[in-house]
């Protein structure tokens, strides 16, 4: 049987990715090569990811989680503030002295905010909603990103 992630799953493999292309900046800047079509997407992916779980799963979250409110409030903000980063990103010319404390900022917060929700947004998510309801959020998930894709850039 060809069992699919539900909405966490699908969150969490997003994460994998953040990881991954952090990795990835982090050694090409060690290497000497310029971050910019990196960081354009992991801008790509960031923006997808967080506008998908405002969407999909901080309502559910905060009104079906006990203190779920405070867990999203949290969350929105770090959403914010990784906007900002992302921002402040695409405005530097890629030699710019600021783009490295800017990456190592943005990064540090990444990593926090990560396992933030899988520690606590995704842990309460997964204790307090049923199987069912987190997989028919899963495939509203997929039936939005498909349609995105398919509308094209």
């Amino acid at each position: 049987m060809n069992r699919r992630p539900d909405i966490l799953g699908e969150f969490t493999a997003d994460h994998r990715a953040v990881e991954d292309l952090l990795a990835r900046i982090e050694a090409g800047r060690a290497a000497g090569a310029p971050p910019g079509p990196l960081v354009e997407q992991l801008t790509d992916l960031l923006l997808v990811h967080c506008a998908a779980e405002e969407e999909h799963l901080f309502p559910v979250v905060q009104h079906d989680v006990p203190d779920g409110g405070a867990v999203v409030f949290r969350c929105i903000h770090d959403h914010l503030a990784i906007g900002q980063y992302l921002v402040d990103l695409q405005a530097l010319p890629p030699d710019d002295p600021a783009l490295g404390l800017l990456l190592g900022g943005l990064t540090d917060l990444l990593r926090r905010h990560l396992a933030t929700e899988e520690e606590q947004l995704y842990a309460a998510a997964r204790k307090a909603l049923p199987a069912a309801a987190r997989n028919a959020l899963a495939e509203r998930l997929r039936a939005d990103r498909a349609e995105i894709a398919e509308a094209g850039p």
